[in-house]
């Protein structure tokens, strides 16, 4: 369960990214481009939520189940797995669409893609020992 602070953290963040087209005005993520992912909870079925750093691909929003660094993948991963239709916001815009896991080479070129524009992430399959996933996410027609 979230703490009620971490909601607050996260309905102003949310807030902040509404009024500047998807992207922080302050704070250590200032200026990057980042994306609301809503889901639907695989076990529970409940909404889910997750602010995510987004790259693209095309006409498509890339995220990478980083999980922050745990060795382990986000819960948001699964949820797009047992249900890929899902919800998002990035860019200012609202989206409905499908979420796919990219793969081979695809992924890689992916990752490659999603660390050129955020370098940090580079440590991040060292970090965790296993591989990141890479999602598209397609916005609906």
């Amino acid at each position: 369960m979230t703490s009620p602070a971490a909601n607050a953290w996260e309905e102003n963040l949310i807030a902040d990214l509404r009024a500047n087209d998807g992207r922080p005005s302050g704070g250590p993520l200032a200026g990057e481009a980042l994306l609301v992912l809503y889901t639907t909870g695989a076990r529970t079925g409940e909404p889910r939520r997750a602010i995510l750093s987004v790259t693209r691909d095309g006409d498509d929003y890339v995220v990478a189940g980083t999980a922050g660094g745990r060795p382990t993948n986000p819960a948001w991963f699964a949820n797009l797995l047992a249900h890929p239709m899902v919800r998002f916001e990035a860019d200012g815009m609202r989206f409905e669409g499908t979420a796919t896991v990219a793969e081979g080479a695809d992924r890689d070129r992916l990752w490659d893609a999603h660390v050129a524009v955020l370098p940090r992430f580079a440590a991040y399959p060292e970090k965790t020992g296993r591989l990141i996933p890479m999602v598209r996410l397609r916005p609906a027609a």
